[in-house]
């Protein structure tokens, strides 16, 4: 396992559709741990990995103590109801906005040893779950923003102190014991 670069906002792998894993091999458990020991040393909720540069769907989760991965994902939403409320992501570093999300989720696809998953999700792990598909999509929150509020999202981006940077590398944080 090891902890891998995150790509950030403006690099052209985070807008590409990822494709399908057809491989449930070592290479993919590979990729699972390294999703998972980035995403903790980030301190992320979640991390999609195109945002390491690998254009495969997969993603890794970590909401309330609970830590999980999906591969080739199928999302649907359960019901109307709807949540906006902040969302951060690990490409766009330090920065939330509101973002608008379905409340209920059921997510359908694979682990990495090729079983079938079912996750049903609400709250935060329906946010994440929605997330980090999207980013398999080649989208990111932002885009799905109110447009004034991308307007003012990206004028932050821009701004920030990352921008126009490739990635950067989580700090992970060693015990002196």
């Amino acid at each position: 396992m090891s902890v891998t670069p995150i790509r950030l906002f403006g690099d052209p792998v985070l807008h590409r559709p990822a494709a399908p894993v057809v491989d449930f091999d070592r290479e993919l458990r590979q990729l699972v741990a390294d999703l998972t020991e980035t995403m903790h040393a980030a301190g992320g909720a979640g991390l999609a990995a195109p945002q390491i540069g690998v254009g495969l769907r997969v993603f890794t989760w970590f909401v309330d103590g609970e830590v999980g991965h999906l591969v080739n994902p199928d999302v649907v939403a359960v019901g109307e109801e709807m949540q906006d409320g902040p969302e951060g992501c690990l490409s766009i570093p330090d920065l939330r906005y509101d973002c608008l999300r379905h409340l209920h989720v059921v997510a359908t696809g694979w682990n990495m040893h090729g079983e079938p998953v079912r996750i049903e999700g609400s709250e935060l792990l329906a946010r994440a779950i929605q997330h980090e598909t999207d980013h398999l999509d080649g989208v990111l929150f932002v885009d799905r923003l109110a447009d004034a509020d991308r307007a003012a999202a990206l004028a932050e981006m821009q701004a920030a102190e990352w921008a126009g940077h490739a990635s950067y590398l989580p700090v992970v944080k060693v015990s002196p014991h």
